[in-house]
């Protein structure tokens, strides 16, 4: 038994990496698997079908169920075929995770406006058409008495909460992941849909070569960055025994831990308009008694 069995996800961007490593273990926890990939090289060029169904068969080969889907989910209507193959296959769908991404990283000063594009396609596009297709199904069944036990789990990143030199595109993109989170929890929860995020540190193709020495495999003992690491807090945010919503999960190797998000800072109140030449000195007191910042990666 397993903690979700017989449930049926759709898992975005799984014939590699983190999603693969997220597939493989939903399926070990009982999950029927809608392996969702284009195949696309890390720049988002190219596509083959070959890596997704390499992991359906992975699948299979151990007695799960498992599909294979080549739709582009940031085109809307390709994520509709996305929902629509997996409950004509299967009957249902109980949980998508939306973990697909690519990276084209530049300095701010030699970004262009495709590579800005590129990545929010993938990054928010890709993740909001297959989010808002099933909802649709998802509102549907519980508007007609159906019970609905749903659950989102989108993918973040340290860069999107804390920024990353670099990648200024992509830390917006994951930046407006978290807050989508946020607000689709508070939206969503009247219709028993859960919705949760992680912000995952693995090795990755979109890692490996940026953060070379800190994903490097080790000779001997526990691999930290190994991808395995991440897909159990996804299985547990993906499966019925999930009990909160609205949250962004941080973890690395054996850390876990709650993102702590933007919060309120101290607050002086003039009681009346300030003057510019004032603010300067009332700026510096409140950073002065407020906790630094995370450090931004790579300053």
């Amino acid at each position: 038994m397993g903690i979700c069995d017989d449930r049926v996800v759709i898992i975005t961007g799984s014939g590699r990496g983190l999603g693969k490593a997220h597939a493989l273990a939903f399926a070990a926890e009982g999950a029927k698997v809608v392996v969702n990939d284009v195949g696309a090289e890390l720049d988002g060029s190219g596509g083959s079908l070959s890596p997704a169904q390499e992991v359906v068969e992975e699948i299979r080969a151990t007695g799960g169920e498992a599909i294979v889907n080549g739709d582009d989910i940031s085109d809307w209507d390709e994520a509709g075929h996305l929902v629509a193959q997996t409950i004509d296959t299967f009957g249902r769908l109980d949980t998508l995770v939306c973990n697909a991404g690519i990276v084209r990283d530049r300095m701010i000063v030699n970004m262009s406006v495709d590579e800005w594009d590129a990545i929010m396609k993938v990054h928010l596009r890709g993740m909001f058409c297959p989010v808002r297709h099933a909802i649709d199904y998802w509102r549907a069944q519980f508007k007609a008495g159906t019970p609905v036990d749903a659950r989102v789990v989108t993918t973040s990143s340290a860069a999107g909460l804390f920024g990353s030199v670099s990648q200024a595109n992509y830390s917006a993109a994951k930046a407006g992941i978290a807050a989508f989170t946020i607000v689709a929890a508070q939206e969503l929860g009247r219709y028993n849909i859960v919705v949760n995020g992680i912000a995952p540190s693995a090795r990755s193709r979109m890692t490996e070569e940026a953060f070379a020495e800190m994903m490097r495999k080790p000779d001997s003992g526990f691999d930290s960055m190994d991808p395995a690491n991440i897909s159990p807090i996804v299985v547990w945010l993906g499966s019925r025994g999930c009990d909160v919503s609205g949250r962004m999960f941080e973890i690395a190797g054996g850390q876990l831990s709650v993102a702590d998000g933007w919060q309120h800072g101290a607050v002086f109140d003039k009681r009346a308009r300030y003057e510019p030449g004032e603010v300067g000195a009332l700026v510096n007191d409140l950073i002065g008694n407020a906790p630094p910042p995370t450090a931004v990666y790579g300053s």
